[in-house]
């Protein structure tokens, strides 16, 4: 009736308007032959009317937020409660979306999900499909076995993840899931600006276990954006959530860091910690730490281990609370932040200090990256290479950094002669002065003959490169027990290649680390230990490209999923076998925070290639993924790889 009135006032306003046309000099009311332009008047008006929100029946209060309120939340990272929508009923869900004004991406909205009625991660959890809010059709703006794109219609397309007008989508959304006709499926999503449909003509397969159950389940998925949820006509897994303050239950804290370096007030060291709190019936927020009140037990004055308590004192609304939420984690107070060999004063002697043993495998190259610091009295005060058995018994070969070593009945004479070193330092003063905060590179071959070469790239800090290779030490007497380790000579090392953002902020694809080549018929190896984040995909992610980057053969994640040239995740681990071995992913993921990893690439000279990751978990077990036989190196004369991070970080050996 509203629309009428307004319909009638429109058109008395015209009425009127008319008559007083026929006042004017040569005016007649009749010579208005045909009044298309009424028409038009009153079609846009009605048209205007069609988006506005109307009032939905059997509406319920359900008030909590979904996702980080300053838009950092990543995709799969955090969910709405679930909605189960029965077979003949629909499913109306009225939330405000907020979108990040500055953020660059069409993608960074929301995401419905359509699944059976299982848990995500249960055994027999399926999908349907998962339908965002933006419409890209080139893009992945939809996707699932069971969704046709060609059914979908939206009022606003994107042709890339960069196009202007993102901020439309933003606002009070109202979505609705019809299931009342049996042969056909209705998603709505509009916020009076934007609307998207997707209308499927037949009944959805049932995908329960229980092929008498035909409820299926909702719900949402944030990406750089956060949802206030407001109301629902279906009552979600866990009950409503009513609108009235509630008081703070728990804290859980999230960027915690795990060293702590000696001399850091908390303000510095925790400056970039995140909590989510839960409230009384199960409302959650995101809170900074200007939020938060720390304390370490028993101080931050001295080494070792100590506990973070975190405390949060407001209610839902903001006002003080009477009973704080409490929060913990462990830290350890430290006076270096990473492995080093050697003691920090470059007081350490000769063979007083050593790292652990690395194994190469015949055919394999280990690469690792240090920071070499010395006194600078003498050319061999710098880092010192050990090639030797398993248990150190037997020595194949010890070598300086200044173009001296020694090897099994070798002097430094003989080493220099039989296997060519190539310094190419011109002035070994200069050398020595740029060595004490170089920035070393060692590659360390056993080509499984009873040869290995070893090459050295120092980056001084008078910014030259130098070199220092030996190739082709021939001492190898056992090619399957090969080793090598490092010791100083009043120096010491630091391993500080560090890939990410220690708190685990670093986005998708932000950080990389620097291309290694491999050369075909070669494998190229590096270690690492991996600090991951919230979600599987948060760990390491190996790269396959060629040298500038612009071809990929293959990103592949720590957790049994990637992607390569044509390829989707399925896809992938179906062709390629990966074999993770990973009985129980929940503890996997836990195990991964600290996990020391060996990722080893080997490009097969014929086009393919085998990526093979083996994880020692914080939890003492060993998890394997292996990716064999991608078949998309177009170039096996351009195959490099490198590595990426997402929420989590990196510190290489």
């Amino acid at each position: 009736m509203r629309y009428l009135n307004k319909l009638a006032s429109v058109f008395c306003a015209m009425a009127l308007g008319t008559l007083a046309m026929t006042s004017c000099e040569g005016g007649d009311l009749y010579s208005i032959g045909s009044p298309d332009w009424i028409s038009e008047k009153v079609d846009s008006i009605a048209n205007s009317k069609q988006d506005e929100p109307t009032e939905l029946e059997g509406m319920e209060e359900d008030v909590y937020t979904v996702g980080a309120t300053d838009f950092s939340s990543g995709w799969w990272a955090v969910f709405s409660k679930y909605y189960q929508i029965p077979d003949g009923q629909v499913w109306n869900a009225v939330f405000n979306l907020n979108i990040n004004p500055s953020a660059p991406n069409t993608y960074k909205n929301f995401a419905l999900v359509i699944c059976n009625d299982e848990d995500r991660g249960a055994a027999n959890y399926k999908e349907y499909g998962v339908i965002r809010y933006d419409n890209q059709p080139s893009g992945n703006s939809e996707w699932g076995e069971y969704i046709d794109r060609s059914l979908i219609e939206s009022t606003l397309t994107f042709g890339t993840d960069t196009d202007a007008g993102i901020e439309k989508l933003g606002g009070r959304v109202t979505l609705t899931i019809d299931r009342t006709d049996p042969s056909a499926f209705l998603v709505k999503i509009t916020n009076g600006t934007v609307t998207k449909t997707y209308t499927q003509k037949t009944a959805l397969v049932n995908l329960n276990a229980d092929a008498s159950n035909t409820t299926i389940r909702a719900f949402l998925c944030p990406e750089g954006s956060y949802i206030n949820f407001l109301q629902s006509n279906i009552e979600p897994i866990g009950g409503f959530t009513s609108a009235e303050d509630k008081l703070p239950v728990t804290l859980t804290l999230k960027g915690a860091p795990k060293k702590v370096l000696l001399g850091a007030t908390l303000e510095e060291a925790f400056a970039n910690v995140t909590a989510t709190v839960e409230f009384e019936q199960g409302v959650t927020k995101d809170v900074t730490a200007a939020d938060l009140t720390f304390q370490a037990i028993p101080d931050m004055t001295s080494l070792g281990t100590k506990t973070l308590v975190a405390v949060y004192n407001k209610t839902y609304k903001g006002e003080n609370s009477p009973t704080p939420a409490i929060g913990y984690a462990q830290f350890t107070v430290v006076d270096k932040m990473f492995t080093s060999v050697g003691a920090t004063d470059n007081s350490s002697g000769w063979w007083s200090e050593h790292s652990e043993n690395i194994k190469v495998a015949p055919g394999e190259t280990f690469v690792s990256t240090f920071t070499n610091y010395t006194t600078g009295a003498n050319n061999w005060n710098n880092f010192v290479i050990c090639l030797t058995s398993g248990d150190r018994a037997t020595e194949y070969a010890i070598l300086r950094a200044d173009n001296w070593g020694w090897g099994t009945g070798w002097d430094g004479a003989e080493l220099a002669s039989k296997c060519t070193p190539s310094g190419g330092q011109a002035d070994w003063g200069a050398w020595l002065a740029a060595m004490d905060g170089a920035k070393v590179t060692v590659y360390i071959t056993n080509n499984g003959d009873g040869t290995a070469d070893v090459k050295c790239t120092m980056i001084g800090t008078d910014g030259n490169t130098y070199t220092q290779n030996y190739i082709g030490l021939n001492t190898i007497t056992n090619p399957d027990d090969f080793y090598f380790h490092y010791t100083v000579d009043n120096c010491h090392l630091e391993f500080d290649d560090l890939l990410g953002a220690e708190d685990n902020s670093q986005e998708w694809w932000t950080a990389h680390s620097p291309y290694i080549k491999v050369p075909a018929g070669q494998t190229y190896t590096r270690r690492f230990r991996n600090y991951g984040g919230a979600s599987n995909w948060n760990n390491f992610v190996v790269v396959l490209t060629n040298s500038d980057g612009t071809t990929e053969y293959g990103v592949l994640r720590a957790d049994n999923w990637g992607w390569g040239t044509g390829w989707d995740g399925a896809e992938l681990a179906n062709k390629c076998t990966p074999s993770g071995g990973q009985a129980d992913w929940g503890a996997w993921l836990a195990a991964m925070d600290e996990a020391i990893v060996t990722v080893s690439v080997s490009n097969n000279g014929n086009g393919t290639c085998d990526v093979k990751c083996v994880m020692v978990g914080s939890d003492g077990n060993t998890y394997i993924q292996n990716y064999m036989g991608l078949n998309t190196v177009t170039n096996p004369d351009d195959f490099y790889f490198h590595f990426t991070v997402d929420h989590s970080h990196l510190v290489f050996e």
